[in-house]
């Protein structure tokens, strides 16, 4: 069993109050235009005409060589944290193909678990993933821009 993890409500109200990115830079403003703005808080879209932030994000805890860093979206005002569940978010079934990738304890991609699969194979290639013992955990990314959608951990 797997679930999947939204962005801590603690991290993303600094976002929201104003608070600097991972780059100290201050989230910009923008109006979504509904589909393709994924919200990594409440895992949704954020809704078209609304206020959006978008700033860099790093999902990691330790800095080193395989620490990434990107732009994401969020809902500019507060939403309710999307539930750790197992089910799919929302914001994995608007595009055709995600890039599913496993992690080591030590924040390391583990080489060979990166894949491009279509998001009705996002389940099945978490759980093949999680075959491997040395995965703590996955990232589903984008797979047109690479950028940080939502982790994955054993349930």
């Amino acid at each position: 069993m797997i679930k999947f993890i939204a962005l801590d409500t603690e991290t993303v109200r600094h976002y929201q109050k104003g608070g600097g990115d991972v780059h100290n830079q201050m989230p910009e403003r923008k109006i979504s235009a509904g589909d393709g703005t994924p919200c990594r808080h409440c895992l949704k879209d954020v809704p078209a005409s609304e206020d959006m932030l978008i700033l860099a994000h790093r999902p990691f805890e330790t800095v080193h060589a395989y620490t990434e860093t990107g732009p994401i979206f969020l809902c500019a005002q507060p939403c309710a944290r999307g539930s750790d569940t197992g089910e799919l978010p929302e914001i994995l079934t608007n595009s055709p193909d995600y890039l599913v990738k496993g992690y080591a304890s030590d924040e390391r991609i583990v080489y060979g678990t990166g894949e491009v699969v279509t998001k009705g194979a996002i389940l099945e290639k978490a759980a093949d993933v999680f075959q491997n013992p040395d995965v703590a955990f996955i990232h589903v990314r984008s797979a047109r821009n690479n950028c940080y959608l939502a982790r994955i951990e054993r349930d």
